[in-house]
């Protein structure tokens, strides 16, 4: 079975969730610009939406409506091209309006799981449960004649742990798209111990169509990016504990959030990155992770106790953040949640004071924003940190040690097998957390 022919039957599972509505979008406009060429022509291709939430359902239509459409006018060019022998459209806005009707034609939004029974790809972005993957894949695979293919989208579980659990004889493999998976570039490849021949250069086709950028990690629960991301968190949480032990919960939280963003020149604070991701899903991605360590123990209670509380982050179904450890007005910070008040603290009332404790900034033109896309970051973050180095500020103090930490981790992820090299780690941390350089550097070497 060639690519096209794998690509003319396939299953998005959970295709009305976030993760899952991006891949569905993706597959969609892979399969039918497939199907506008002329050696295709006739030949049926079918995208089957599943998912429990008609609700959903219904707000994914709509979403693919107006996905397409965008994506459409960026290649008006070659829509002409392909719809050369229709006569009947001519001018651009006929054009992309048959396009958006061919793509969505392809769909097949249904609330039932048999319909993967005649599928040969099966997309995965339900709950990141180990036991429901295999149960899912387990009902599939004994019902479906072709046996398809399984990509599946978990950011923590270990893939032969459901190869083995669904009895798949290696037609499984992790396919960890980053959130919002229509916008980040990157995708953690992960093979089982067997794959079947043809399966890992056809994910490499279909990622190279996507325009992403595939880093292989090994099968190690959590993978490179959450395997960095987690432990990260949880030194920021354990330094913020620290810290408030010398001032209150909401200006340690203030002060480690502000040193991760400012300080390390990274697109936004930990606590923020957290909240993004949804205190709940980090807490559960620990839980998952845990079990598989050695010498390690990847858990918060402070996590714990804000799920207690129901504070527990992550985003409202039109993209806007929920509360978390911070509260969000238009998309930004403007309090923090003191989880033994059980209220949330305006940072303009103690702003002033964490500041002035922090001290000193090293540089004040040196931001994420401004030096993201420099072409002399390294230069610039080298001479940023080294002044760093010489500052007796408290700012500066924790950014190096968190640095420091940083740099460990990244390090440790290659030395124990799951990463194949710094470059993966770095392109992991640099592509799909938008990070300005990657954590393994020269920077914190003291």
């Amino acid at each position: 079975m060639n690519y096209d022919e794998r690509l003319r039957n396939v299953t998005v599972l959970g295709a009305a969730g976030k993760m899952g509505s991006g891949i569905l979008l993706l597959t969609a406009v892979e399969m039918a610009d497939l199907s506008l060429k002329p050696e295709n022509k006739g030949i049926p291709y079918c995208l089957n939406a599943m998912d429990l939430s008609q609700e959903g359902l219904a707000g994914l239509l709509r979403y693919l409506k107006t996905q397409v459409t965008k994506i459409a006018e960026k290649k008006i060019v070659w829509l002409r091209k392909m719809y050369a022998n229709r006569a009947d459209l001519i001018e651009n806005e006929e054009i992309l309006n048959q396009y958006v009707f061919d793509v969505l034609s392809i769909v097949r939004p249904v609330t039932k799981v048999e319909v993967a029974y005649e599928s040969n790809l099966i997309f995965e972005a339900v709950s990141e449960n180990k036991d429901l993957k295999i149960k899912i894949f387990s009902q599939i695979d004994q019902n479906n004649p072709n046996k398809p293919w399984y990509f599946t989208n978990t950011s923590s579980v270990p893939i032969n742990l459901i190869n083995d659990g669904a009895n798949l004889s290696g037609r499984v493999l992790g396919f960890h798209f980053y959130n919002p998976p229509a916008v980040q570039k990157l995708v953690e490849l992960i093979l089982p111990k067997n794959p079947v021949s043809g399966m890992e250069a056809f994910a490499k086709d279909y990622a190279q169509k996507l325009g992403k950028i595939i880093v292989p990690s090994n099968d190690f629960a959590g993978f490179i990016g959450n395997g960095h991301f987690m432990r990260d968190s949880l030194y920021a949480i354990t330094e913020m504990e620290r810290l408030s032990k010398e001032m209150s919960f909401v200006e340690a939280v203030y002060t480690v959030n502000k040193v991760a963003q400012d300080y390390l020149v990274r697109p936004m604070g930990i606590f923020q990155l957290i909240d993004y991701v949804g205190i709940d899903v980090v807490q559960f991605i620990m839980n998952v992770m845990n079990p598989f360590l050695k010498n390690e123990d990847l858990h918060s209670d402070l996590l714990d106790k804000m799920i207690d509380l129901a504070v527990r982050g992550g985003q409202n179904s039109d993209g806007s953040q929920k509360d978390g450890f911070l509260k969000y007005e238009k998309g930004k910070p403007v309090a923090i949640y003191n989880p033994d008040k059980k209220n949330y603290i305006n940072i303009s009332e103690f702003q002033e004071k964490c500041d002035a404790k922090l001290g000193k900034y090293p540089d004040p033109t040196v931001s994420w924003k401004s030096t993201i896309r420099r072409k002399d970051k390294d230069q610039i973050f080298s001479e940023f940190f080294t002044t760093m180095k010489s500052m007796p500020d408290l700012g500066a103090k924790l950014a190096l040690n968190y640095g420091k930490r940083s740099n460990e981790i990244g390090r440790q992820l290659v030395s124990s097998g799951v990463a194949n090299n710094e470059a993966d780690v770095n392109t992991v941390m640099l592509t799909g957390f938008f990070h300005a350089y990657g954590p393994i550097n020269d920077y914190f070497v003291f």
